[in-house]
């Protein structure tokens, strides 16, 4: 362990080094102060009793906070009942008592709807900007990419097991020098790097081209629809304590698979990628390793792990890879995109 202890070190502080100065990182890690400043009194506990619901819902935008993206997603679960999010908020940045008890309670029983262990691990940074860490599926990813990721025992709570998380948050940070928002950049950079998106620019978004734009936005919609479409009528959304929606990106040591489901009735795991600009060859080979990955980390013998990739179009290539498996073993479904122009008649003035 000391070793992946030693080359963690290493690649978060390599990240830290060749990134250049006016990059997207830099202009993350430079709102800090600002959005500090704003929000720390707002998640105040002794101001938690008059949190507006237009403030808290400006925090859920990326725009505002300067650091996270899709918080805004849940905010008409999060605002329906203001006095219970006011409670929740009250209990979980509660100095009085162990973050472990606090967490369970607000996170672990799903006091709020839409108030996961990513929300709450970032607003507690916001509070107590050198105490507390933040657990979302990027800072997962990058520690099980790093081989540091935390071995829990069986029945822990997810209270217990954040408060194991933090202290090695707050580990990494103390040994880097520096705090823990700029760890939490570093962890998108180690995800990114995994994930081939940074090899020219650091960590600046590259130009992507048409078909990547939108597959990303077709991974949004099928995280914001995912009930209404056909895929929802047989598959749900893979769950866990403290976060309704962990199959969305779900972490591993070997990347990050894009949707996660479980059969509604059977005992089958879905693991579901979409094909963006990668070729036959590697799409192939990281769905196969995330359903290996899956069967031996989350199945139970007797259920089954199959796989579905999600394209614009299907080539030869992918046709004859898909051949050698078993019928349904992996499987293909095509998406298209329409628009449609309609006249407006104009009043005449």
């Amino acid at each position: 362990m000391q070793d992946k202890w030693v080359s963690a070190l290493a690649e978060l502080r390599a990240v830290l080094a060749r990134v250049p100065k006016e990059t997207e990182f830099q202009a993350i890690v430079n709102a800090r102060d600002e959005v500090l400043a704003h929000y720390q009194p707002i998640f105040s506990p002794d101001r938690l009793s008059n949190l507006t619901l237009e403030d808290f819902s400006s925090f859920l935008y990326f725009e505002n906070n300067k650091h996270w993206t899709g918080l805004h997603r849940h905010v008409g679960k999060l605002t329906a009942d203001m006095n219970a999010l006011r409670q929740a908020l009250a209990i979980l940045l509660s100095e009085n008592r162990p973050i472990v008890e606090r967490f369970d309670e607000v996170v672990g029983a799903s006091m709020v709807r839409g108030l996961g262990k990513g929300l709450a691990t970032a607003i507690l940074l916001i509070a107590y900007p050198d105490r507390y860490g933040v657990w979302n599926n990027t800072s997962e990813a990058a520690l099980k990419q790093m081989g540091i990721w935390p071995k829990f025992d069986k029945g822990m709570t997810i209270g217990q097991r954040y408060a194991i998380i933090n202290d090695l948050l707050k580990k990494l940070s103390g040994e880097l020098g520096i705090d823990l928002w700029t760890l939490d950049v570093l962890f998108w950079g180690i995800v990114k790097k995994e994930e081939g998106e940074d090899e020219v620019t650091g960590l600046e978004m590259p130009v992507i081209e048409h078909s990547f734009r939108l597959e990303r936005h077709l991974h949004d919609f099928l995280r914001d629809n995912w009930e209404h479409t056909e895929l929802g009528r047989e598959w749900e959304i893979y769950r866990e304590p403290g976060d309704e929606e962990a199959g969305f990106e779900y972490p591993t040591d070997v990347g990050r698979i894009d949707i996660l489901a479980r059969h509604r009735s059977r005992p089958e795991w879905l693991v579901v990628e979409l094909k963006r600009d990668q070729g036959t060859d590697q799409v192939i080979g990281q769905i196969l390793r995330y359903i290996g990955w899956v069967k031996q980390n989350l199945a139970v013998p007797g259920e089954k792990v199959r796989g579905l990739i999600i394209s614009s179009g299907v080539d030869k290539n992918l046709r004859y890879a898909l051949a050698v498996f078993p019928p349904g073993h992996v499987q293909v479904m095509r998406y298209r995109v329409q628009f449609f122009l309609e006249p407006v008649e104009l009043e005449d003035e």
